[in-house]
């Protein structure tokens, strides 16, 4: 049960290439990470990026038709964000990198006390595959999430890699192997746990 009866919201980005309503394992894995999050008392809404039109570039609304302030939206008014992405050779997907770069913005958005608007959030990461590259494709993620004010919680990345040269997706699978069941609940209750910290303790006033 959650520590509080204080409603925390959780948005998860899903950077599929696969648009809606196709199966997706970076779906699902949201899904499993969210089941844990609402049973700590967590709002969840998941979006598939590839359904909005994200304009590339480093600004919080590209014009014209860009969608990518409606999705900016939802992650401002979270408190945790859960960036999924599936690993194609080797690396996150290109969606994954296009929301990092308009993420990229938020660099310049800060609080009246000088504090990076995404500081008192809280950023995990899921990624599937049946190819090498998890570890590498969080480092990354982690490090550009970071630099735009999120936190990292302990052990707050969760994955899934297939057979080497297989074609299993975790979509496909009959059941979740045990370790990643249980990290994916590790790192839904330590995000849930450290977005709770953040909101009674503010990190101090940039100066």
């Amino acid at each position: 049960m959650a520590e509080s009866n204080e409603q925390l919201r959780a948005v998860g980005l899903i950077c599929s290439l696969k648009p809606s309503p196709a199966e997706s394992s970076s779906a699902l894995i949201v899904d499993h990470v969210f089941e844990t999050l609402r049973a700590q008392g967590v709002q969840c809404e998941a979006v598939r990026c590839v359904d909005y039109n994200i304009a590339p570039g480093v600004e919080a609304d590209m014009g014209d038709s860009d969608q990518w302030p409606q999705i900016r939206q939802k992650v401002l008014d979270a408190d945790i964000l859960l960036l999924s992405t599936p690993t194609w050779v080797g690396h996150a997907s290109s969606v994954a990198q296009r929301v990092l770069e308009r993420l990229d913005a938020e660099l310049s958005n800060k609080d009246d006390q000088g504090r990076p608007a995404m500081a008192g959030k809280v950023a995990i990461v899921a990624v599937v595959g049946n190819e090498d590259g998890a570890h590498k494709i969080t480092a990354d993620l982690f490090q550009s999430l970071n630099d735009v004010g999120f936190t990292i919680p302990s052990q707050g990345s969760t994955y899934w890699n297939g057979p080497a040269m297989g074609s299993t997706d975790y979509k496909d699978l009959d059941e979740v192997p045990e370790g990643t069941a249980s990290t994916n609940a590790t790192v839904a209750r330590n995000a849930a746990h450290l977005a709770r910290a953040l909101r009674h303790a503010e990190y101090p006033p940039y100066e």
